[in-house]
């Protein structure tokens, strides 16, 4: 290692987050007081109260489902993923996916859909800091399960297709008729802020249940993780056969690997780990990843045909991937599912017996470290997206089974209360997905995924807390 290359390493392991592992190697959680105690506020945009928040802060929702875009076309639900872009005259732009299952039929033009019976995609809007929306409209249709991706700095959003559905494959778990669909799902689609989609996916970044795109503008990578709900995940990169800083767009035709623990084939890392545990790793090539299907394999045996070749060659284990973010160097994403289960709480369904791990995966020296576990669901329940603030704290949107919160993590491992949903009457479901923040951190969107989705702004008193 030369030593330009030993002194960030120095610097990295001194930097954000380095508080976060000494917590974990010290064992047990740190409180925060956060922002201080939630309380019911009104929705300034008809009243009614949907959030809990702490004192000072304010927030409008927008964009629900069932309404309609600006092209008058119908707003679809099933909001999830979400970044922020700077827009004109100090505004903001959203892209926003919509995590739609089944041959349900594209929203918006049929005639620009990948697939006109597929209904997932994302749409952009043009908010003010205050989510007031000033131009919205579909961006990217005839997709399916577009659950999360990840913001790319030359000005697109890269979104996951969390499924691998399609007319080759068995019919899902959710029961629609995949004899409809007229395209293969499973893959990344990139989305230009300024623009729509060319509805082109990139195949050899993986036909698998995409979540969350995470890209390192040093490298050129782009870090993937899956959440394939009743059987074993993994960490992926994309090395793209061009960096696409240069090429100002993410081209197919790279190479797909899969994250694996050094000298231990197949670590189960879904399970409770040891305080402040750490791994060296090295990555393991998937040769097919992008597979065909024939005679339609039953579903459960398709969604794992990519992440059974990593396995095969030694890649590590986790439950649930889903949100991830690139900050200073390091990958920072979720294991919804992942740790030992604590008395007294029930293990979730699905595959993973835990209520949550945050990973960081250092790129500059492959070392993968546990940030967090939750000891137990009052602390942390089921986290999915995540973003990070201007002051390195992690922003972590609840998927649990009772109430769901906005938490912070903080850099010195101290995680505190942010937001509470409201509950929703006949929708115990609805949770917290696709928080971003605004150009200049003043304004946090998020958006609640429910049977009548929508979009949030809140702001208020930042520079008191820890975000």
């Amino acid at each position: 290692m030369d030593r330009r290359r030993f002194l960030a390493g120095v610097v990295a392991v001194a930097g954000p987050f380095a508080g976060v592992a000494c917590a974990g190697a010290r064992g047990g959680v740190r409180p925060a007081a956060g922002y201080g105690p939630l309380k019911p506020v009104a929705d300034l945009r008809d009243g009614k109260v949907r959030l809990h928040l702490p004192d000072g802060f304010r927030y409008r929702s927008f964009s629900a489902a069932g309404e309609t875009f600006s092209d008058g076309t119908t707003v679809p639900g099933r909001h999830d993923g979400m970044a922020a872009f700077a827009g004109p005259k100090g505004g903001t732009i959203l892209v926003r996916n919509h995590e739609v299952a089944g041959p349900v039929g594209a929203f918006g033009d049929k005639d620009a859909a990948y697939d006109p019976m597929a209904g997932g995609g994302t749409s952009t809007l043009h908010v003010t800091g205050h989510g007031e929306v000033l131009r919205s409209g579909p961006s990217l249709n005839g997709t399916m399960m577009n659950c999360s991706g990840g913001p790319m700095p030359w000005r697109a959003w890269v979104s996951c297709e969390e499924t691998v559905n399609g007319p080759d494959v068995g019919d899902d778990p959710s029961g629609g008729d995949n004899s409809r669909l007229t395209r293969r799902h499973g893959y990344l689609f990139e989305v230009p802020v300024d623009g729509v989609a060319s509805a082109r996916p990139i195949r050899s970044a993986g036909r698998f249940p995409h979540e969350s795109a995470a890209f390192d503008p040093s490298t050129g990578a782009v870090y993937l993780t899956e959440d394939n709900f009743s059987f074993p995940s993994g960490f992926y990169r994309y090395l793209p056969p061009r960096h696409p800083m240069r090429e100002g767009r993410l081209l197919d035709g790279g190479r797909l690997q899969m994250l694996a623990v050094d000298g231990v084939k197949r670590a189960d890392l879904s399970r409770g780990q040891r305080a402040g545990a750490s791994y060296a790793t090295r990555w393991v090539d998937i040769d097919d990843p992008d597979p065909r299907f024939t005679g339609r394999p039953p579903y459960e045996e398709a969604v794992q045909a990519v992440g059974r070749q990593g396995r095969a060659e030694g890649a590590a284990i986790f439950a649930r991937l889903e949100g991830a973010v690139f900050h200073q160097g390091v990958v920072y994403f979720v294991s919804t599912q992942g740790g030992a289960t604590a008395p007294g709480d029930p293990p979730p369904s699905g595959f993973g017996d835990g209520r949550g791990q945050v990973w960081a995966y250092e790129t500059w020296s492959g070392r993968l470290r546990l940030v967090h576990e939750s000891p137990r669901s009052s602390v942390l329940d089921l986290p999915d997206n995540v973003t990070v603030s201007r002051r390195g704290t992690l922003v972590l949107c609840e998927d649990g089974d009772g109430d769901n919160y906005l938490r912070g993590l903080t850099r010195t491992g101290e995680i505190f209360d942010f937001c509470r949903l409201h509950p929703i009457p006949d929708d115990p479901g609805a949770e917290f997905a696709g928080s971003t923040f605004g150009p200049g951190g003043l304004t946090l969107f998020v958006n609640v995924q429910a049977k009548r989705g929508r979009s949030f702004a809140i702001w208020g008193p930042w520079e008191r807390g820890l975000f």
